[in-house]
């Protein structure tokens, strides 16, 4: 099933997710429902609060940005971010929820992440680059902090016109929106 993606403005991409109840076998379900939205919609990654649930999931996909052989493609269920290093770095970055507008974010190039699979393996890993800086950004999204909140009063000034129109639904999104009431 294909869900909405909410539109920047909506309260619940502001607000910090509630943890999954662990053991949840719903969320099998609901994993491959998100990777299905995030392939419609032609991202590389989707958090839960995108598709208006207010829970401690996201997913990711690199591969479109990456060597098909070293792509991640994995559901973080509860993570919880334990570390981020090494130099930061600008990327381009966007977001379904904020369609036609891409800025420069700095991020650390390494983290390591507790989480777990949405078959409720626990796993403690490591990225760096593209992958670190897709998790980052999908984590952000459950901890209620949009790509918007890093860049300067400035821009943010600049684009208040754009973020009123796509929180009015006045979009060019090619996939399935949800508009703020």
């Amino acid at each position: 099933m294909i869900f909405p993606i909410v539109l920047y403005g909506d309260p619940v991409l502001k607000k910090k997710a509630k943890e999954v109840e662990h053991g949840d076998e719903s969320v099998v379900e609901f994993v491959e429902n998100m990777f299905e939205t995030m392939e419609a919609a032609q991202g590389v990654g989707l958090a839960s609060p995108q598709v208006g649930q207010s829970l401690r999931i996201f997913i990711v996909d690199s591969t479109p940005m990456e060597d098909e052989n070293e792509g991640l493609r994995q559901a973080f269920i509860n993570p919880v971010m334990l570390e981020e290093e090494g130099d930061p770095w600008n990327f381009e970055e966007g977001c379904l929820s904020i369609p036609g507008i891409r800025e420069d974010v700095e991020r650390k190039s390494r983290i390591r992440i507790k989480y777990f699979d949405e078959n409720w393996e626990e796993h403690e890993r490591e990225f760096e680059g593209v992958q670190a800086r897709i998790i980052q950004h999908e984590y952000d999204h459950i901890e209620g902090v949009l790509f918007t909140d890093y860049i300067s009063s400035f821009k943010k000034r600049l684009l208040k016109g754009k973020l009123a129109k796509i929180s009015k639904g006045e979009t060019d999104a090619e996939y399935r929106v949800k508009i703020p009431k």
